[in-house]
């Protein structure tokens, strides 16, 4: 089930609001079963026998953490510590990685290995990384004694539960057990509602807009010349954003709902002035999770310059291939990290540039960086970028051949291929940079929201617009990764 569908928009949300307070009245206990039953059922939509995948894990992960938590011998702890991230690691694993490491050996040992073709089980990657932490805390005396109801909510709450935000169990466990979230707050639904819209709009009228000229442009990447590269380029770049912004907001409305704060996500990544800026603004909680688990215990900075900087390549190494299981994904981890390491090279040395010309440089790495991220494969990464720097030649779309002055100067007008003309798609590109440029993100606008009838018919609008464009269903980007 995905939020920009009949289904969850009408029936599931809001049979699972309702009852929910209502059995508050009852039971808190019974409640809270209640929604996480309703998250299980959640999960199972998509695909029922990965059902009890889940369940082994929430079980598995939980009793590990709870002995992690007790005072058992040093040793011990450190033992199932280790067989808890093995557990989780290997699950991962197979599931995702599996074929990948089984096509490459066929190819490097001239090797005939049966490859399982096996499908991705919805959102492991995603609570897998949440139960890392739950049990690394638990290791480290950070967690509290939590009962495994709240534990499963935790986990499966099915606003974050598909493609996050990467929730911390500080941030949210003890909010399961809050007894004051038992009641209807009627200023959390009119936030729900807001942030919810806004981000519903940006999945369906904003990212799946750019979604078509995207792949239509990777589709045809090898006829792709000079303007055409760029536009399909920018369109995935801005796909994306308002992709994955859009689920994240989605998921902290819906959580609102229920009196669950969810962490923020997104705060506006293409306003960044440094690669370093940019991983502080896009999937804050990823690069939260990467900098806390995996980066500080490397040694962070604290070991030298040269360690420092092998663990950014690592945990961006990570990253990519936490990604996707190809090696597109991890050559656009590895450029993130060597990026990050040259920005911190250049801060080191006093260097300066102006504002105008950091964002440019910024943005243009990002964008191009994006291609490894959305090409299926090599070649068609190379075609789009071959056309970037022109080599697949030069050409202005038709409409510039009513400009007096480009008559007899270009040779080449030509009918652009991503759209029955290039007009909109330029207009729509322009608009997507001025919004994530200069509008404030969604959760600015939560913040600032006020309760008046102007604010009511704005989000009226979006959420009328977005029900009419419900039939396009479309699947979130992440829900690939």
């Amino acid at each position: 089930m995905i939020f920009n569908s009949f289904e969850f928009i009408f029936v599931f949300l809001p049979i699972v609001f309702v009852v929910y307070f209502l059995l508050n009245k009852v039971n808190f206990t019974i409640s809270k079963i209640w929604l996480l039953l309703s998250s299980l059922f959640f999960y199972s939509w998509w695909n029922p026998k990965y059902l009890p995948l889940i369940l082994v894990s929430l079980g598995i992960n939980y009793l590990i953490g709870t002995y992690l938590g007790k005072e058992n011998p040093t040793y011990r702890r450190k033992f199932w510590l280790t067989v808890g991230i093995v557990f989780n690691v290997c699950l991962l694993g197979y599931f995702k990685y599996y074929d990948f490491f089984i096509s490459n050996l066929n190819v490097v040992l001239g090797a005939n290995l049966q490859v399982l073709h096996l499908i991705l089980p919805l959102a492991i990657s995603f609570y897998t990384f949440q139960q890392i932490g739950y049990l690394v805390d638990s290791f480290r005396n950070e967690t509290k004694n939590y009962n495994f109801l709240n534990y499963s909510l935790f986990v499966s709450f099915f606003p974050q539960l598909i493609a996050g935000p990467i929730v911390h169990h500080s941030a949210v466990m003890s909010q399961f057990s809050d007894r004051q979230n038992r009641k209807i707050n009627y200023k959390n639904i009119g936030l729900g509602l807001f942030i919810f819209a806004v981000g519903l709009f940006k999945k369906v009228g904003i990212a799946d807009t750019f979604s078509v000229w995207a792949n239509k442009g990777y589709s045809m990447s090898e006829n792709l010349t000079f303007v055409d590269s760029w536009a399909t380029s920018l369109s995935y770049t801005f796909q994306l954003y308002f992709d994955f912004s859009g689920y994240s907001d989605m998921a902290i409305g819906a959580g609102l709902l229920f009196n669950i704060v969810l962490p923020m996500n997104f705060n506006s990544p293409y306003k960044a002035l440094n690669i370093q800026d940019f991983w502080r603004r896009w999937h804050i909680t990823l690069s939260s999770f990467l900098t806390k688990y995996i980066y500080i215990p490397l040694g962070g900075n604290r070991k030298g310059r040269f360690r420092t900087y092998l663990n950014i390549l690592i945990i961006f190494f990570i990253s990519g291939f936490w990604h996707g299981a190809g090696w597109t994904f991890i050559v656009w981890g590895v450029l993130h990290g060597l990026a990050s390491v040259i920005n911190r090279l250049w801060s080191k040395a006093g260097f300066k540039m102006y504002k105008w010309l950091a964002w440019l440089i910024t943005f243009q790495f990002v964008n191009a960086t994006w291609v490894f991220f959305r090409a299926p494969s090599f070649e068609i990464a190379q075609n789009v970028l071959k056309g970037m720097v022109g080599l697949n030649g030069f050409g202005l779309p038709e409409e510039f051949n009513h400009f007096e002055y480009l008559q007899g100067k270009v040779s080449n007008f030509y009918a652009f291929p991503l759209d029955d003309g290039f007009i909109k798609p330029a207009i729509v590109i322009l608009l997507g940079l001025i919004v994530t440029l200069f509008a404030k993100n969604s959760i600015e606008l939560k913040n600032n929201l006020k309760p008046n009838w102007t604010n009511a018919f704005f989000v009226s609008a979006l959420i009328v617009y977005s029900v009419f464009q419900l039939q396009k269903v479309t699947e979130f980007l992440y829900f690939n990764f």
